[in-house]
């Protein structure tokens, strides 16, 4: 039965705040590394192809270990999975500041920082579905806003931290942020109260390991989104990582200045066009449900216009120009995934394939921080890399536009009509 707790209106969205900042510091978190990245190489005598493969092995280990937080989602306490995944990336974090060799970043940031923010994700979203139904989009996008404010902060606190201190203190700080945060959570987050049945019925069947993985892959509007969303983590883990050091490398800007100017035009856009487009597509979806890939598809080739115009050595004003259109297109693409996936997925599942298609995404974006540090490498400059991640969204934008007209309102009928 729902106690009154429950029943009170608001606390969806105590929620939706508590998730929030959880995940601003989750994404946040991630940005410090891409900040402090030459300051990490130069400290260690690394290259751009090691530190690049670094960040890979973060994402490759985070994709391989988002399937057991799909799976812990749909079976255990959302609010612990979520509580416990905080605690624990933020202790490695911590520890990462410590690290005095390209090993151990490799077992401190990538496996076990990448390991503990791997079950965060899947628990953390499928829980939020859970408190908002008619709100869910408006509730996903101002969610997403958290990344946008997280990777602004981060990559202006992380760089100011470590022009004063240095690079570790800057990871010692963010992992005590997000310890505190966690043992709130444990304090005020609730799991989302199951319905009493009006009869008895048999005992439904746990979600297997592979259930959601089944459903994303044989689902073909899930599949498009999945491989759409692959596309997009592959330019934006290419873009988190290396941007920042672009900007103090080709414009000599301090860890300060860098970290904050590579992400506050985009992000700040982004911002505006996430909260733009969750309305919108809340409003147009209750007509006519493909809206929302098409949107979505739409995003990505607005933003693959911006990324060509970052190429080729640009004057600063106009790159500046071009991070905002970017970030702000790619909102629409942020603003529905999942409330795309909910849609033609069983809810039972939404832990379970919103891991499997994360899983997808996060295993083809980890190739982006080790590609584009060897081409940076051979190439001589990050600006000759831009046209290619344009093309990729050009391809993406397509397939999903094609999708959405044939395929989105039949799978979500075979969802939502018994």
């Amino acid at each position: 039965m729902k106690t009154f707790f429950h029943k009170k209106s608001w606390y969806k969205w105590e929620v939706l705040l508590l998730l929030w900042m959880a995940y601003l510091l989750n994404q946040g978190d991630r940005q410090v590394f891409n900040t402090v990245l030459p300051a990490i190489r130069d400290a260690l005598n690394l290259t751009d192809t090691s530190v690049g493969l670094i960040a890979t092995i973060f994402n490759l280990f985070y994709a391989l270990m988002v399937p057991i937080g799909g799976w812990a989602g749909d079976r255990f306490s959302r609010k612990w999975v979520t509580t416990l995944s905080i605690i624990f990336w933020s202790i490695a974090t911590m520890f990462t500041g410590l690290a005095t060799s390209f090993m151990w970043l490799v077992i401190l940031r990538s496996i076990a920082t990448g390991g503990g923010e791997a079950l965060f994700g899947p628990a953390n979203y499928s829980l939020l579905g859970q408190y908002h139904t008619d709100t869910r989009a408006r509730a996903m996008s101002i969610h997403q806003t958290a990344y946008y404010i997280g990777v602004i902060l981060a990559g202006w606190l992380a760089g100011l931290i470590a022009d004063s201190l240095g690079w570790k203190y800057s990871f010692i700080i963010f992992g005590a942020a997000g310890i505190i945060w966690g043992i709130l959570m444990i304090i005020r987050l609730k799991d989302y109260p199951k319905e009493e049945p009006k009869e008895e019925r048999p005992v439904e069947k746990k979600p297997g390991f592979f259930d959601g993985f089944k459903t994303v892959f044989t689902t073909p509007t899930a599949l498009m989104l999945t491989i759409g969303f692959s596309g997009l983590i592959f330019v934006i883990t290419g873009y988190m990582t290396w941007v920042p050091a672009y900007l103090q490398e080709e414009f000599a800007q301090s860890q300060a200045a860098a970290g904050f100017n590579s992400m506050f035009w985009t992000y700040v856009s982004a911002f505006i066009g996430v909260l733009l487009a969750g309305t919108l597509s809340d409003k147009l979806a209750a007509r006519n449900h493909k809206v929302r890939m098409s949107l979505q598809a739409a995003g990505l080739l607005g933003g693959a216009v911006f990324l060509f115009l970052m190429g080729g050595h640009p004057a600063l004003w106009l790159l500046y120009i071009s991070f905002a259109g970017w970030g702000f297109f790619r909102a629409f693409f942020d603003a529905n995934t999942y409330a795309v996936l909910y849609d033609v997925t069983p809810e039972h599942l939404h832990a379970s394939c919103s891991s499997a298609m994360i899983m997808t995404g996060f295993a083809v974006g980890a190739l982006a921080p080790v590609i584009l540090g060897a081409l940076k490498e051979s190439m001589g400059s990050l600006s000759a890399t831009f046209p290619i991640l344009a093309v990729i969204w050009v391809v993406c934008s397509a397939l999903m536009f094609i999708v959405a007209r044939v395929r989105y309102q039949k799978d979500y009928d075979k969802n939502h009509i018994k």
